[in-house]
């Protein structure tokens, strides 16, 4: 980064209250930014990201330099790479949820980039003195202005060679869901920047060989990634924020991602990722965190939100000096707060309109719906604002249904047209697979897009984001491969992470040598993969599980930022069966409209048509009995363009799942006239014969039947 930008200001100006943040004019840079409370605002300048102390600080003049609520000032000769950081007087007085604090600098919370893999001095950037019998109460006086990260004025400029936002139609989409520095990290990746955005662009062509059609990271805004205290008890190694749900400046991309360098560069080699995953037809969905910030509660460091306007930002309970907790974390953001708003969509535009990005899920999205008492809201403005901006209108937006206080709201999630992480799609699919006792009901249900959910307010299948595993939980193998959560290693001697898995290790816990558990245990993959790619909604898969990736039994790798969460692409090559397979059923899905019709299915309702668009039987060919406890279910789709209101007319399909342990003969009902069953996929065969080519799929000898193995998935396709 250029810092010629770093001179001298001779020239103040007024400046403007909006836009909030940095602006570059013709003569220098604008600053602005939002206090209500304060009595003071101190604007410093740094030439260095280390420095201890500023070079420059200019006290903003309330009469010249305030508008309202926001402080504001131009200073001439300020250009891009400049680096600085704020100090806000006011009331220090806790019992009324004020924590100013002069001495301690703070980031601009609409700052675009911040210097990149700092460790800071948490305790230094305490409010109060961690050593006083006072404790929050108290007052601290020193200075962290050495140990605190600077903001950096970005240039917005950079070539898109005439890029867009891809905006694919979440019913064509296929999301894989990653993380930046796991998807590169390990040496096995074969890149030349492991573990950074250029590492990504590194991977596209594996991406592309995939063939999905979404990327979907985990967060990427800015955050404290040595924040933990903790080691890992089994080597004492130190333990990281690794997936970064902690976030600290929303506007910043993470400093430590980018390969080119952290001063700035971050933000131009994020850009150069989204072009490149653009032109490769890869869409970029971000994983936002606005619910809670990485201040944390009452006896955490002030940063930045905490020191500009506590009561604004935050939930604060009702001694004004604890905080709300309902993500968590310690604190939580006052999303409905009329400011708290305006950042959060300011924030998204910025992300849309000079980033590039297709789309965002929400993190806890439920906090959203959260009024300023914490209660759920009918109609929040905030979710209902973001689904009908005029800027956002094309974009994806997709909520975590539920938070850590108790909110549940899936299929019944605010807002309008907001898609959901189904976690039911996610328990029906695992139960019935693993063997639980009378699931085909709940199975059918989640694989013909969860009407139960969605139906009811008028939003389409394909508002259900399903998925099977996520960062938030086992891998697929080791879904298969593990009874109990295996979490030693995160030094919270196993109290977290979900013991509700679902899971089935097939007789051996772990690691093992058994062919026969082997076997069993990749055929289960196959079966997971299939159903999530075969049932109605947006399927969203987890990064590596085509590759077999595992976490050795961990199913919260939050604070592992080692070969635990890496993706080990040596695993290509031992689960090369499992690659192809997943490859195969990504293209078997896009290619066919019958898995991608936006209307849920009528079933015996042939009011416009004489064929249903979907019949259940049981294996006797008989109509379904969803009394009965056997895991066994059959279906028969037709794939008419009159029915499925698709582009062009699909093959029909008779799919069947044998969720019991043992082979079972299927009744199979006839071929539509004129032509004949083939068999597509069957999960009960060894690669080659478990997923064929499209038009190579060979003819069932048997036209009446079809024999499943114990647990397996076979799918018939009319030609």
């Amino acid at each position: 980064m250029d810092l010629s930008g770093i001179v001298d200001a001779t020239v103040t100006l007024p400046g403007k209250p909006k836009p909030l943040g940095t602006t570059i004019t013709e003569h220098g840079t604008g600053f602005a930014v939002f206090s209500r409370h304060s009595s003071a605002c101190t604007l410093a300048l740094f030439d260095r990201p280390d420095a201890e102390a500023p070079f420059m600080e200019i006290g903003l003049d309330p009469d010249a330099n305030r508008t309202g609520d926001i402080w504001h000032i131009e200073l001439t000769g300020v250009g891009a790479g400049a680096y600085y950081l704020f100090r806000f007087d006011g009331p220090y007085d806790p019992h009324r949820g004020f924590r100013y604090n002069k001495h301690k600098y703070l980031l601009d919370p609409y700052a675009k980039a911040i210097t990149g893999d700092f460790r800071w001095d948490l305790n230094a950037s305490k409010g109060y003195d961690p050593e006083s019998a006072q404790g929050d109460l108290s007052f601290s006086t020193g200075s962290n202005a050495g140990t605190m990260p600077k903001c950096i004025v970005i240039n917005d400029a950079f070539d898109w060679q005439g890029d867009r936002p891809l905006n694919y139609p979440l019913r064509y989409s296929v999301i894989y869901e990653t993380h930046v520095r796991g998807l590169t990290r390990h040496p096995s990746s074969g890149v030349a920047h492991p573990g950074t955005y250029r590492g990504v662009i590194e991977k596209i062509p594996y991406l592309k060989e995939l063939g999905i059609t979404s990327l979907e990271l985990l967060p990427i805004q800015e955050f404290d990634e040595y924040e933990l205290d903790r080691v890992n008890p089994q080597n004492g190694e130190q333990l990281s924020n690794y997936w970064g749900y902690s976030t600290i400046a929303f506007f910043a991309p993470k400093g430590s991602y980018a390969a080119s360098g952290r001063n700035g560069e971050q933000v131009t080699e994020f850009k150069e990722m989204v072009r490149e995953l653009h032109k490769a037809g890869i869409e970029v969905i971000l994983d936002v965190v606005f619910n809670h910030s990485g201040e944390g509660n009452e006896l955490g460091p002030t940063v930045s939100f905490r020191g500009i306007d506590n009561p604004i930002y935050y939930m604060l309970a009702e001694d004004q000096r604890s905080y709300m907790n309902f993500s968590g974390c310690g604190n939580t953001m006052n999303c409905n707060h009329p400011i708290m708003r305006s950042l959060i969509r300011d924030c998204l535009q910025y992300w849309v309109v000079e980033m590039h990005i297709d789309g965002f899920r929400f993190d806890l999205g439920s906090i959203l719906g959260r009024d300023r008492k914490g209660r759920l809201m009918e109609n929040p403005p905030v979710l209902e604002g973001i689904a009908e901006d005029p800027i956002l209108r094309h974009t994806k937006i997709i909520a975590e249904a539920w938070d850590a206080a108790g909110a549940y709201q899936v299929g019944w999630f605010p807002g309008g047209r907001w898609a959901e992480w189904n976690d039911r799609f996610r328990d029906g699919v695992r139960r019935f697979w693993k063997g639980d006792k009378g699931m085909a009901s709940q199975f059918a249900t989640r694989i013909a897009g969860s009407s139960d959910l969605y139906l009811r307010d008028g939003r389409k299948p394909f508002h259900s984001i399903n998925f099977i595993t996520s960062h938030d939980g086992f891998t697929l193998r080791d879904l298969v491969s593990y009874n109990q959560k295996h979490n030693e290693a995160n030094g919270e001697s196993g109290r977290d992470g979900s013991d509700a898995n679902y899971s089935f290790n097939h007789g051996v816990e772990g690691e093992t040598d058994r062919t026969d558990v082997l076997r069993l245990r990749l055929r289960q993959m196959k079966n997971h993969l299939a159903t999530l790619f075969l049932s109605l909604g947006t399927p969203m898969m987890l990064g590596g599980d085509e590759l077999g990736r595992t976490q050795y039994g961990n199913n919260n790798a939050y604070c592992q930022n080692n070969e635990i969460s890496w993706y080990d692409y040596s695993l290509r090559d031992t689960y090369a069966e499992l690659h192809r397979f997943a490859r195969s059923m990504i293209a078997f899905r896009l290619s066919h409209p019958a898995f991608l019709r936006p209307e849920f299915y009528t079933g015996n309702d042939t009011s416009y048509n004489a064929i249903p668009d979907i019949t259940w039987y049981d294996e006797t060919g008989e109509n379904m009995d969803w009394t009965r406890t056997r895991n066994t279910v059959a279906l028969r789709l037709d794939g008419s363009k009159a029915e499925i209101k698709a582009d062009r007319d699909d093959n029909d399909f008779y799919i069947i799942y044998n969720g019991s342990a043992r082979h079972m003969r299927f009744r199979v009902c006839e071929a539509p006239a004129g032509k004949t069953w083939h068999t597509a996929l069957d999960t009960g065969r060894p690669a080659p014969a478990d997923v064929h080519p499209p038009g190579a799929e060979p003819v069932l000898a048997d036209q009446a039947h079809f024999v499943a193995e114990g647990r397996s998935l076979a799918v018939l396709i009319s030609r």
